[in-house]
C-alpha cells in the first residue's frame, strides 16, 4: 500500500527581520514552523535565519532544505516535492511576506496539485494586501505590476500609463522598487500622474519605523514625508465609489441635494 502524501504548506517570512514572528504571523504558520523538518526556500541565508528562531541547534541538523528560485532548473520540482510525495508535510518558504506572490514558488505549488499533494496556505504578512488595505484605495479591483521600468523615459510612460488607466476604470495599481531607487521614482509620479489621481506609498510595513501616506498628487508634490532607503510599496488609484478628487465629490453629493428637494 503506498504511503499517504504530505502536505505543502506556504509558509510566510518576516518583512522586517527584527521583528517577533509571533507579532505578524497566525497561529498555523508557527505551528507548522516549529514542526516541519522539510522546507524549500529562495534564499538559504534567509531560510535559516528564521528556522533558527523556532528550532533549537539539534532539531536545526536534522532540517532538510531545497532551494527554489528565479533561476532554478524546472527540472529539479520533482525532487523538492519529493518529501511531501513521500508522506512528510513540506514547507515552501518565502524571501520575505508570503510565498508566490511577488515571489519564485508558483511551479512546484502547480506541481503539487498535479501530484496530488494538498497544498494549506498558512497566511502571514504580505506588504502588498498590508498596503492596499492601508491606502484608502479601491480593493475591489486592484492589479500588482511588480517593477516599474529602471530606464526613465520608459518608466514615466508606464506612469502615464496608468494614470489614464485609473483615471479610466478607478482601479488601484501596485508596484514597487529597490530601496535605492524610491526618490527617483516618487519624484516621476508626482511629475506625471494627474494632480487629483490619489498616490499612496507604504514604507517598512510591520517595522516600528512603518509609514504609511495616501494623498492626492499634488498634494505630494506640495511637500511632506517621503520614504527613505527602506522597502517600499507604491499604490496609484481613487477612493472607492467616490470620484477622483474632492470637487467630483462635492459635486455629486450636490446633485444628490436637488434630487431629494425634488
Amino acid at each position: 500500500m503506498a504511503n499517504a502524501k504530505g502536505r505543502l504548506y506556504l509558509l510566510p517570512n518576516l518583512l522586517d527581520p527584527g521583528v517577533a514572528p509571533e507579532a505578524c504571523m497566525p497561529g498555523r504558520a508557527l505551528e507548522a514552523f516549529r514542526r516541519l523538518r522539510h522546507f524549500v526556500a529562495e534564499s538559504d541565508r534567509s531560510a535559516w535565519r528564521l528556522l533558527s528562531r523556532f528550532l533549537d541547534k539539534e532539531a536545526l541538523e536534522g532540517v532538510s532544505l531545497g532551494r527554489l528560485d528565479e533561476h532554478s532548473d524546472p527540472a529539479s520540482l520533482s525532487a523538492l516535492l519529493a518529501p511531501a510525495e513521500a508522506g512528510n508535510d513540506l514547507g515552501l518558504m518565502s524571501d520575505a511576506g508570503i510565498p508566490c506572490v511577488a515571489d519564485p514558488g508558483g511551479a512546484l505549488v502547480a506541481l503539487a496539485h498535479d501530484r496530488g499533494v494538498e497544498v494549506v496556505p498558512a497566511g502571514g504578512p504580505s506588504s502588498i494586501l498590508l498596503a492596499l488595505s492601508a491606502s484608502g484605495l479601491d480593493g475591489q479591483r486592484f492589479s500588482f505590476l511588480g517593477y516599474l521600468p529602471q530606464e526613465r523615459e520608459r518608466r514615466r510612460a508606464a506612469l502615464a500609463e496608468i494614470d489614464r488607466g485609473v483615471r479610466s476604470d478607478g482601479a488601484t495599481r501596485i508596484f514597487i522598487e529597490t530601496p535605492y531607487r524610491n526618490a527617483a521614482l516618487l519624484d516621476d509620479c508626482v511629475s506625471v500622474l494627474s494632480p487629483q489621481v490619489r498616490l499612496c506609498v507604504a514604507a517598512s510595513l510591520t517595522a516600528p519605523g512603518e509609514r504609511i501616506r495616501s494623498a492626492a498628487s499634488r498634494e505630494w508634490k506640495a511637500g511632506g514625508w517621503r520614504p527613505g532607503k527602506e522597502a517600499a510599496i507604491f499604490l496609484v488609484g481613487r477612493v472607492p465609489g467616490l470620484g477622483i478628487d474632492d470637487s467630483a465629490r462635492t459635486g455629486h453629493r450636490e446633485r444628490e441635494c436637488k434630487n431629494r428637494k425634488r
